[in-house]
């Protein structure tokens, strides 16, 4: 049996298109591709859509009844992710969650309908993230590293080195 060679796409349901969507183009810096009064096709790269939103009439939602426990997008830089919360910020779209897990560094955030969305970078290439995963390290602690937002993120702005930003421990 063949595995999938990538993700393709998100489909999410909403009660509220107006909402959502603009949501998810602030978080994502997505376009649209197609919409109408039911469906929104987004995409943020060179994909013909990786999200989209479909409308269902009196469909009400919040984290404590979501099925899905998180979607993850990936920037490709520090600097990309960090520039991204601060442009986020500014809406007062402001993550609920920040975690070094080890191999990611990740922001969480919560969409309109209460879906967790998270934002990070890959800070260990594959083979050092496998590694790590197998080690007594993450066997301890698979989650991971709670850290303030903020305090990283003035740190980053004063010119703090990138290993000392992303230092799992």
């Amino acid at each position: 049996m063949a595995s999938p060679i990538k993700l393709a796409h998100v489909a999410i349901k909403t009660g509220d298109m107006a909402t959502a969507k603009a949501w998810y183009l602030a978080v994502l810096d997505a376009r649209v591709q197609f919409e109408n009064e039911m469906l929104c096709f987004m995409s943020y790269d060179d994909e013909h859509h990786r999200v989209v939103l479909a409308l269902e009439p009196g469909f009400s939602q919040d984290a404590s009844t979501a099925g899905m426990h998180h979607m993850s997008f990936t920037f490709a830089s520090l600097e990309d992710l960090f520039n991204t919360y601060e442009k986020l910020k500014q809406k007062d779209i402001e993550p609920v969650w920040t975690i070094n897990h080890g191999p990611t560094l990740s922001l969480y955030y919560l969409d309109p309908m209460g879906n967790h969305v998270e934002l990070q970078i890959d800070i260990m290439t594959m083979k050092e993230a496998d590694d790590f995963m197998h080690s007594e390290t993450f066997a301890k602690n698979p989650i991971g590293i709670e850290f303030d937002v903020n305090e990283l993120n003035s740190r980053r702005n004063a010119g703090a080195p990138y290993e000392e930003l992303v230092h799992y421990g």
